[in-house]
C-alpha cells in the first residue's frame, strides 16, 4: 500500500458538494478522502463555481460563503508549465484513445493537469478521469476500483 499524498486536487463536483443541497450525499461519500488532507484547486475549477452560482443567481450570503472556502485553498493557475502539461495530456489521451482528449472536457483535462503537473491525486467523483494516462485519481465511484 502506498502512503497517502497530504495534498490532492479537489475537482470541481466534490469541492462544491456542500455548497448547494443536492450535493449533500456527495459531500458526505467524499469527507473521509479529503479529511486531514491540503486541498489544491485548479483556476478551472474556480471559474466553474463563479460561473454555477451567478447562473443561479446566489445571494449575497452564499456567494460570500463560497468566497470563504475559495480564499482557504490554494489556487493553481495557468502559466507555461501547466499548459505543457494540458497539451501533453490531450496528446497522451488521444494516443490512448481516452475520452479526456474530446473537445468537450477542455475543462476537465485543466483539473487533470494540475493535479499530474503537481504529482498529487486528483479527488473527483466524474468517471472520465478514470485511466487518464499518467493521472493519480481518488475517487469513491460505485464498481470501480
Amino acid at each position: 500500500m502506498t502512503a497517502r499524498s497530504a495534498v490532492v486536487v479537489v475537482d470541481t463536483n466534490v469541492f462544491g458538494a456542500d455548497l448547494v443541497r443536492r450535493g449533500a450525499p456527495l459531500a458526505t461519500l467524499y469527507r473521509p478522502l479529503l479529511e486531514g488532507r491540503s486541498f489544491v484547486l485548479s483556476f478551472q475549477t474556480v471559474a466553474e463555481l463563479r460561473f454555477g452560482a451567478r447562473r443561479q443567481g446566489w445571494g449575497t450570503r452564499r456567494l460570500d460563503r463560497l468566497d470563504e472556502r475559495l480564499d482557504r485553498a490554494h489556487v493553481v493557475w495557468a502559466g507555461p508549465e501547466l499548459l505543457g502539461e494540458y497539451v501533453a495530456l490531450r496528446v497522451r489521451c488521444e494516443q490512448a484513445g481516452h475520452a479526456l482528449a474530446q473537445s468537450h472536457h477542455d475543462a476537465d483535462r485543466w483539473i487533470a493537469a494540475t493535479a499530474i503537473r503537481l504529482g498529487v491525486p486528483l479527488v473527483s467523483h466524474d468517471a472520465v478521469f478514470k485511466g487518464a494516462p499518467g493521472l493519480l485519481l481518488e475517487h469513491a465511484l460505485a464498481g470501480s476500483s
